[in-house]
């Protein structure tokens, strides 16, 4: 569908050409969240994360979330990329762009969107510290 962009990279994510996916005349408000890998979890100093998917069935539950957007909210355009493989810190694991007419849909709209996948796209993650490292589901 030419609204949606659903993206699974191994490269590195940019949260610009998200939002160049988005910008349309018709929308006055445009929210974008960036996932960031952050350098303590729980305590613990992280070195690294390193992201694995299934890919079809992520690709699947992405694009089945920008579809529940676009009938729950007047989104116009949705953009859902998120990263695999290994990134370091402050590497982007995930961006979502919405774009909407007003900014209230658009906040909710993207809140929605990144609430939904961490709940069920099935990616995982390994966390990586300075002691040791776990996988853990991307989503509770």
């Amino acid at each position: 569908m030419k609204n949606i962009d659903i993206q699974l990279l191994e490269r590195n994510l940019d949260s610009a050409e998200a939002e160049a996916f988005v910008t349309n005349e018709n929308c006055g408000g445009i929210v974008t969240f960036v996932g960031t890998v952050r350098k303590f979890t729980k305590g613990k100093e992280v070195q690294r994360l390193e992201f694995e998917a299934y890919e079809p069935m992520a690709i699947k539950e992405m694009t089945k979330i920008a579809n529940q957007i676009l009938e729950k909210y007047p989104a116009f355009r949705i953009a859902i990329h998120h990263r695999v493989g290994i990134l370091p810190l402050k590497g982007i694991a995930v961006v979502i762009s919405v774009a909407c007419p007003h900014r209230k849909d658009a906040f909710a709209a993207c809140q929605f969107a990144i609430d939904t996948l961490k709940e069920t796209v099935p990616i995982w993650k390994k966390e990586i510290f300075t002691d040791g490292e776990v996988w853990v589901a991307a989503h509770p």
